[in-house]
């Protein structure tokens, strides 16, 4: 009779055991955070000048308890097309959103429609910027266009217009808001139902106010400059182009002083005087405000970074979130003498990136690999257990982060296709150490874009010798067969992608 009934309860056991083993694990909530142009330089955890001196408690956890990518690149360094290529998995050419002139049509389809059709709560809380309504989401919280940093304007289904129509002002700073925002709506979800949820500052955008609380960070600390602050006065590296000089950023200051009810935004710290000062002396103090303006106004994303997860620790949903915090592309911060994004250079195309699941994820490691934006919903839907659609273009990396020692991509593909003479339209591949970048200056009819074309014109960088992309080698014969192999791989991946606009031309 023992003997029965022992043979019974192990048989039973037996069962649940195997009905563990075959049920999958159970699906995390999805945190996605991301912030507008907050430069990897300004992370605190990528190394360079300003390392010491950025505020990153909240960025440095993350980073210790995650894994942070080296080098995530975004398909077309603009605020708009960047924001559309992670929610659909593809370029521009695929989703319709190639310049900042475009919106991404309520009919495409996008993550957060698939993550809700496979039974996530989704929301979207901050920036959105795609000027059509959101679709996909169960409940958006969103800024008018680029939105206040001051006294935001906030849209939801109730009050939606198309445009700056519509929405209620809520007083505050838009980075708290936001963070607050975020934390009220994932306390309100069930257990029994995991959440998608996307919070996205509009900090650090131009003009990079930031709340009384961080007015006097750096207040006297003089930053460290770029080596490149002073092109193009007088290095000659062999760009060839112009670039959004941080000149520019002066002048826009001076307008705004000038007739500041006239001008299309205001700035903080203002006034700035430039009197008595030659042209080199204007661009270094020029570069003292910009970039500390930057960092003060970076410092209020961290704080809610921290906020966030402290919130999700309290309420116990820590564990089971998977966290990502990227921006939408990264952007210059005097390097070359610019400011401002746009371009295939490393200090714009690349998207600073940690990502956060101990359940499944080392801690505090980094990974070198090759990716690009369209790869990040491919993660996300891996994560939710939903198989990805045939027609994204990304590929998901969560084996990667698992273990680095898995192959990335051997290329990354980049185009912008909002022309200007400055900064003309191009396109270009990046291994691990070249960079090949193919400027045709044509505007093809987009939108913002201008009708002057410029001549077209090659650049080629060896990033193992020349970081900081210092010099164009294209014309260096010592580069030649290995210029001819990317110039290969430019050709494939271009093909690769479907991306037929615009020849490549023959070396």
């Amino acid at each position: 009779m023992y003997s029965a009934k022992r043979f019974l309860i192990l048989g039973f056991l037996s069962l649940f055991w195997i009905s563990c083993e075959t049920q999958p694990p159970k699906r995390p909530n999805i945190l996605f955070i991301m912030s507008d142009d907050h430069t990897s330089q300004a992370w605190g955890i990528y190394g360079g000048a300003l390392s010491e001196y950025v505020k990153n408690s909240g960025i440095k956890r993350l980073a210790s308890e995650g894994v942070t990518l080296d080098n995530m690149f975004c398909t077309n360094a603009i605020c708009v097309p960047s924001r559309a290529a992670i929610l659909t998995g593809n370029m521009s050419h695929k989703n319709g959103v190639y310049t900042l002139g475009d919106a991404l049509s309520p009919d495409t389809l996008n993550i957060a429609k698939i993550m809700s059709s496979a039974g996530y709560r989704t929301a979207i809380i901050g920036k959105w910027h795609l000027k059509e309504e959101p679709t996909g989401f169960d409940y958006y919280k969103v800024l008018p266009g680029q939105g206040r940093y001051f006294d935001p304007v906030f849209k939801t289904a109730e009050n939606w217009e198309y445009g700056w129509k519509g929405g209620k002002e809520q007083k505050g700073f838009s980075s708290d808001i936001i963070g607050d925002e975020s934390i009220e709506w994932m306390a309100q979800q069930s257990d029994d139902q995991p959440f998608f949820l996307m919070t996205h500052f509009k900090a650090t955008h131009e003009p990079f106010h930031y709340p009384e609380r961080h007015a006097t960070l750096l207040e006297d600390i003089t930053l460290p400059e770029p080596q490149s602050l002073l092109e193009p006065y007088p290095t000659e590296t062999g760009r060839t182009f112009r670039g959004q000089l941080l000149d520019n950023l002066t002048k826009r200051w001076l307008r705004y002083q000038a007739e500041p009810d006239k001008y299309w935004t205001d700035y903080p710290g203002m006034p700035f005087e430039i009197d008595g000062l030659d042209s080199i002396g204007i661009r270094k103090k020029s570069y003292q405000k910009f970039v500390k303006d930057f960092i003060r106004c970076g410092a209020a994303i961290d704080d809610n970074i921290e906020k966030i997860l402290a919130a999700l620790e309290k309420s116990g949903q820590l564990d089971n979130t998977l966290i990502i915090y990227t921006s939408d592309q990264g952007y210059f911060l005097g390097e070359h003498g610019f400011f401002d994004k746009r371009m295939m250079l490393e200090e714009s195309a690349r998207m600073p990136f940690v990502v956060r699941y101990p359940k499944d994820l080392p801690q505090g490691e980094r990974n070198t690999s090759l990716l690009m934006n369209i790869d990040i919903p491919a993660l996300i839907l891996d994560y939710a257990q939903v198989n990805q659609p045939d027609a994204m273009q990304g590929k998901s990396f969560r084996t990667l982060l698992k273990n680095p020692e898995t192959p990335g991509r051997e290329y990354t593909y980049y185009r912008y296709w909002e022309h200007s003479p400055d900064r003309p339209a191009h396109f270009g591949v990046r291994s691990q150490r070249y960079k090949l970048i193919y400027y045709y200056g044509e505007p093809l009819g987009m939108k913002s874009a201008s009708k002057e074309a410029t001549t077209p014109t090659w650049e080629f960088y060896d990033l193992l010798e020349d970081p900081k992309e210092s010099i164009n080698h294209f014309n260096n014969p010592n580069y030649k067969t290995i210029i001819e192999k990317m110039h290969q791989a430019l050709k494939t991946e271009k093909a690769y992608y479907e991306d037929h606009a615009v020849v490549v031309p023959e070396l």
